[in-house]
């Protein structure tokens, strides 16, 4: 049902994409639309991983210099039968992680250092399985792709006011403009943030049963959403068009899970999360922990003990 509802969310993206650049120039103004966008949509798909990642100064870490954190997304990345993802750390104190890349085979799984030290192992674990969620629903492109039309359609927007709407076709005239340029970029908003909450919630599902334990991505959750609104994420700050892709949105003065929200309530995720636990009770099975190593924690430094794993 979620795939269905996704398809029909993006498909009226789309078409609101194509009305835009319909009322701007009819029938020709809808087909430069359609060419711009496919275009841009292009260029994200080869290039909207580094981009972000450069954006938030992530730095990617491998078996040497992060053990335990590597081992740990390889393990899980196994179990979800995926292929290996780069790994990246982001020198962050607000807790959070996110996905990217265009498809399996090219991904990668962000963390910040202030998830890995804030986390216990189990926690750590369903967050990482939830990113995994993602690359195995290819969400990362989904994402990259409403992002890129709901741009394009605030710049087309933008490009009606200016040119006055299609008037020789019965466009908008100056009023209808002006409605355009507020109504269209509002309604793509709307609906990229309701893909995004779709996704979410799949993603919570999903990554439940690859780390084995719906209560430890619950746990996780509940953490990162309480630090999320007092440790400050000034890089997503200044880009908050990415708020979408972190497992909690990083960005100040979430609200609840309403039109405007760019993630479901955490209530609302931790419930879901606690009846799956209760619908599967104890037929999960957990993955092993991962060893310890002789360098030390998760990203090469010194060894610290964090729950059940260590």
């Amino acid at each position: 049902m979620s795939y269905l509802r996704t398809a029909v969310l993006l498909a009226g993206l789309t078409g609101l994409f194509m009305g835009v650049g319909y009322l701007i120039g009819g029938a020709s103004g809808a087909m430069i639309a359609l060419v711009i966008a496919a275009a841009t949509n292009l260029f994200a798909y080869w290039n909207s991983d580094r981009m972000v990642l450069s954006m938030y100064g992530a730095h990617e870490v491998d078996a040497r210099t992060a053990p335990e954190l590597y081992r740990m997304v390889g393990e899980l990345a196994a179990r979800a039968e995926l292929p290996m993802p780069r790994v990246f750390l982001m020198d962050n104190p607000q807790p959070n992680a996110f996905a990217t890349g265009r498809n399996p085979q090219n991904a990668a799984v962000a963390v910040t250092t202030g998830l890995v030290q804030s986390l216990s192992r189990e926690e750590l674990a369903g967050v990482v399985a939830h990113e995994l969620a993602h690359i195995k629903h290819h969400d990362t492109l989904l994402m990259t792709i409403t992002a890129t039309i709901a741009g394009a359609i605030s710049m087309l927007a933008q490009f009606g006011m200016f040119f006055g709407g299609n008037r020789n076709s019965n466009g908008p005239g100056i009023i209808g403009s002006l409605a355009m340029m507020i109504l269209a970029p509002l309604g793509a908003m709307l609906v990229q943030m309701a893909i995004s909450r779709t996704r979410e919630y799949a993603a919570d599902d999903m990554g439940a049963r690859i780390c084995g334990q719906p209560m430890w991505l619950a746990s996780a959750l509940a953490k990162i959403d309480n630090a999320a609104h007092q440790v400050p994420n000034m890089d997503a700050e200044r880009a908050p068009a990415t708020a979408h892709m972190f497992i909690i949105n990083p960005l100040s003065g979430q609200g609840m899970d309403n039109l405007f929200a760019t993630h479901p309530s955490t209530e609302n995720r931790i419930a879901a999360l606690q009846r799956l636990a209760s619908q599967f009770g104890g037929g999960f099975t957990p993955p092993a922990p991962p060893r310890s190593s002789p360098g030390g924690g998760p990203w090469g430094g010194a060894a610290r003990s964090r729950g059940p794993w260590g």
